[in-house]
């Protein structure tokens, strides 16, 4: 099996040596375009294409000291992760909490042979030690850089109950998954691959059923969008362009956060529009309308549908390269395991994957912004053109968003195009 003209599976390859040169390869190359940003971002003026709008001017200096504040973290995020994920790799700290999940399970009177609660109880140490890990940056960004410029809204005692539903629900529904998931592979010997991808289709569709019913509601408060002018032609348009709309929803983003957004959500008839609290305050009724506009543009050009099933090809993709390499005893032995467990295998086989992940992010990138073009033109042809350019421009500034922005840099890593760029677009179109 070959990765980008190099074959991985060719006995005697470094497979540790390699994760690790193109993972500082990646974060050096994503270091230089954040570099290029941040220099892009310290410009004193803004496009020129936004510089005649008098909310972009009076505005400017504050979204540039946000887009500042959160550049100088991710530079010091980048780093943190990539030491920690190296720090990992070298000291073979993944064989010592598989062997310490190992003796925990020898302690309560299991043998070695159950992989698969091994495999378990591996996770939940890995999940913690990531959660702890990753505390203090989250702390700062929240309570020094949300709270410094506006936006956070939470308290402590928000944020770890937060934490620690985030934690009981990916356990709760992420481990009996898992361990789903190994015992299939365990069922279906080398075919593994399909039937984990047909598991998964199935899995996620469910998830997508019931996170916006049982999960969501177990942090924000959902609640119909009261009678009124804004529901009813909302409900108007929808209705003229035949988006089966059955539910009206208004969440409290603004517990947590000023910023804001909408969406849709639901299979088939039952589609359901979501506005957060934040956007209704901060957009007038003809803005809400372009971008719920916008919203619908994605389901009537299938925007959704497309983006799922090039991301299940992917998927299947991924499953099928993992069975080639699931009984690579040098993959294993390489990063310090002395036994082939299956989840140990998934975990290393996505580093080695990680250059095919990158290069499929970025498509998937190019594409999403394409489908943002899409959808702003749909909302244009439906009569919202003027109130689409004044909703996100307000938006953009409500939220703090960079203005100036370095093209290698958002190419790379925005799925929505700059607003230079949309608002260009927009009066493009007839």
């Amino acid at each position: 099996m070959s990765l980008l003209g190099f074959d991985l599976t060719a006995p005697g390859t470094p497979y540790k040596e390699f994760v690790l040169i193109f993972s500082w390869v990646v974060y050096t190359f994503e270091q230089y375009l954040s570099i290029r940003q941040y220099y892009k971002l310290k410009e004193p003026n803004p496009p020129k294409a936004l510089q005649d709008i008098q909310e972009v001017r009076e505005n400017f200096k504050k979204t540039q000291a946000y887009g500042l504040d959160k550049a100088k973290y991710g530079f010091v995020s980048a780093l943190f992760g990539q030491i920690q994920s190296t720090i990992i790799i070298v000291w073979d700290i993944l064989p010592f909490l598989w062997d310490l999940s190992g003796k925990w399970l020898e302690q309560v009177g299991y043998g070695t042979d159950y992989e698969i609660i091994q495999s378990l109880i591996f996770t939940v140490n890995m999940t913690l030690m990531s959660y702890l890990l990753s505390l203090p940056l989250s702390l700062y960004y929240t309570f020094v850089i949300e709270e410094r410029h506006g936006f956070n809204k939470m308290t402590l005692g928000l944020f770890f109950m937060d934490l620690l539903k985030g934690f009981l629900i990916a356990g709760v529904i992420g481990l009996p998954i898992l361990a789903l998931v190994l015992q299939i592979i365990r069922w279906t010997g080398d075919n593994f691959y399909f039937y984990v991808w047909i598991f998964m289709i199935i899995f996620n569709l469910v998830l997508l059923t019931i996170y916006p019913t049982l999960i969501q509601p177990l942090f924000n408060k959902v609640e119909p969008l009261e009678k009124g002018d804004l529901r009813e032609r909302i409900e108007e348009l929808a209705s003229r362009i035949g988006f089966p709309l059955k539910k009206l929803y208004v969440i409290d983003g603004s517990k947590r956060s000023n910023h804001s957004n909408a969406y849709f959500y639901g299979f088939f008839k039952n589609k359901r529009i979501v506005l957060y609290d934040t956007l209704i305050d901060q957009a007038d009724t003809g803005e809400i309308l372009a971008i719920v506009g916008h919203e619908l543009g994605h389901w009537y050009l299938n925007h959704t549908v497309k983006v799922l099933v090039v991301s299940q090809i992917h998927n299947l993709f991924l499953f099928y390269v993992f069975s080639q390499f699931i009984h690579n005893s040098e993959l294993y032995s390489s990063f310090g395991f002395t036994s082939r467990p299956t989840l140990i295998g998934f975990l290393l086989f996505q580093f080695i994957y990680s250059p095919i992940e990158n290069i499929f992010s970025f498509l998937m990138n190019i594409k999403s912004r394409q489908h943002e073009f899409e959808a702003d033109a749909y909302s244009k042809k439906l009569g919202y053109g003027a109130q689409l350019r004044s909703g996100l421009i307000k938006i953009q500034l409500k939220n703090l968003g960079n203005l100036n922005n370095d093209k290698w840099f958002s190419a790379y890593h925005f799925s929505h195009p700059p607003l230079p760029e949309r608002l260009s677009a927009l009066e493009k179109i007839d």
